[in-house]
């Protein structure tokens, strides 16, 4: 009985987990999640010319913030 607990618990916390990202992206603008410094890493960013989408850092630069 008690390990039915455990998983229901579980699965309740998943679900409310997975609810709160479909509800931030449902909440943003065209439904993108907003970048950090390493969206703009080099190996992430094979091609060097997306910048940082918080602080405006090309890959190759330190981060302003």
């Amino acid at each position: 009985m008690m390990i039915l607990k455990l998983i229901g618990l579980s699965v309740i916390l998943l679900g409310l987990g997975f609810a709160g990202i479909a509800i931030k992206i449902w909440a943003k603008k065209d439904g993108k999640f907003a970048g950090t410094c390493a969206s703009s890493s080099p190996i992430l960013n094979e091609g060097n010319e997306s910048t940082c989408t918080v602080c405006g850092a090309r890959p190759d630069e330190k981060c302003k913030n």
